[in-house]
């Protein structure tokens, strides 16, 4: 974009500083050979049922609006999932399919928050929520959350950051970019806080399926006094594989329900009709295909911890998603020119952590979503590249 052009935005525009990003890809096209562990996309194929149920749906004509909050037989099903695995009650008018979770993201924002109203968001974290409440006008205050506590949010940092204009907090658990779980009492600690201080709280929960170790996500609207004041967030992509299907879901209560609607409305309409019919398919069809996802990405996830072991770098215990978010301070460099160096010399694609908003430059997110085969020969050619610094 030319400076003339880009100085007629509106205010409400913020762009941010992506160089390092932009330099990667740029160094990327012009390699061979380049393992990438760095975008949220799993590489696993969504399941055959879904799929088929997607092409029988074309076939049979799934190709136009369809209810503005979804089909209602599929907001059924979502209220039996969220009652069968969550332990949540929403009714079907409670329930909204939308394109994608990033999209009631967005719808929630919009609905909510008003201008110069303040909404507490984890840092490192998922950085299209800051977009979200800076297009809302709002300001996304950041809580750090550390190696120390495994990622996790916590509700003392959260009281530290409250002020008389705080309207909203944000928790992502498990989170990208660390794989944190936050645990059941730091999630009933919160819930006080927001109980308290009469806060809006959004639950994203899109890789809840997606835990190891007997890590619990505890869905926070099951807790006394917070349906009421829950945005739950959820959605298809990351636990069936379904990222460019686009369908997505919230539930909240009444009091939020029909605000949030009109803007998802405004915005999509609807989400794509094929999509729903293959979400339908993903939740009443077999649940082992999630399963042997998870045990592929916890096989990965076991085998870049015990190599990162190997190569004296730390790291937060990933107990959910599929990242590993690792602490490269050691080999000298900031995790910025470590991902550049890592890229020019190894040939792999590492992000580092100030893309997801992170408070320093000494991590970086390495994404699980290779073949063990591909993801041994990244670390491979890791560990030449960090015993070089290291020994340097």
């Amino acid at each position: 974009m030319d400076i003339p052009m880009q100085n007629k935005l509106a205010d409400r525009i913020k762009l941010r500083e992506e160089s390092v990003r932009t330099r990667m890809l740029n160094i990327a096209g012009k390699l061979d050979d380049v393992i990438a562990l760095g975008r949220g996309d799993p590489d696993l194929p969504t399941p055959a049922h879904i799929v088929e149920a997607g092409q029988r749906a074309l076939a049979n004509g799934a190709t136009h609006y369809t209810h503005p909050m979804g089909m209602p037989i599929l907001r059924e099903a979502i209220g039996e999932t969220l009652a069968d695995v969550d332990g949540l009650n929403y009714a079907i008018d409670e329930i909204v399919v939308t394109t994608g979770a990033q999209e009631a993201v967005f719808a929630a924002m919009l609905a909510c928050v008003n201008p110069g109203d303040e909404v507490i968001v984890p840092a490192p974290g998922y950085t299209s929520y800051d977009q979200a409440i800076e297009l809302a006008g709002g300001v996304p205050v950041p809580v750090a959350t550390y190696e120390a506590d495994d990622f996790a949010l916590t509700a003392a940092a959260v009281a530290a950051k409250l002020s008389p204009r705080t309207k909203m907090l944000c928790l992502l658990n498990p989170s990208n970019p660390t794989g944190a779980v936050t645990p059941p009492s730091e999630v009933e600690a919160l819930a006080a806080l927001a109980v308290e201080h009469d806060l809006i709280v959004i639950s994203d929960e899109i890789y809840a399926r997606l835990v190891y170790d007997g890590a619990e996500v505890l869905p926070v609207a099951r807790l006394p006094g917070m349906k009421e004041r829950t945005i739950t967030i959820n959605g298809f992509s990351k636990a069936y594989a379904m990222t460019g299907w686009r369908v997505g879901y919230f539930a909240t209560s009444p009091g939020l329900v029909k605000a949030l609607t009109e803007v998802h409305h405004g915005l999509t309409i609807c989400a794509p009709a094929v999509s729903q019919h293959a979400a339908l398919a993903a939740l009443q069809g077999p649940q082992d295909c999630v399963a042997a996802m998870r045990e592929i990405y916890d096989q990965r996830r076991k085998v870049m911890c015990r190599a990162l072991d190997e190569m004296g770098l730390s790291y937060g215990k990933p107990a959910g998603a599929f990242y590993v978010y690792a602490n490269v301070s050691k080999t000298g460099l900031p995790a910025s020119e470590f991902c550049v160096r890592l890229l020019e010399d190894a040939q792999v694609m590492i992000f580092p952590g100030s893309l997801f908003g992170d408070h320093n430059d000494n991590f970086i997110r390495i994404s699980l979503l290779q073949p063990v085969e591909r993801l041994e020969q990244a670390i491979q050619r890791m560990a030449k590249t960090v015993t070089a610094l290291v020994g340097s």
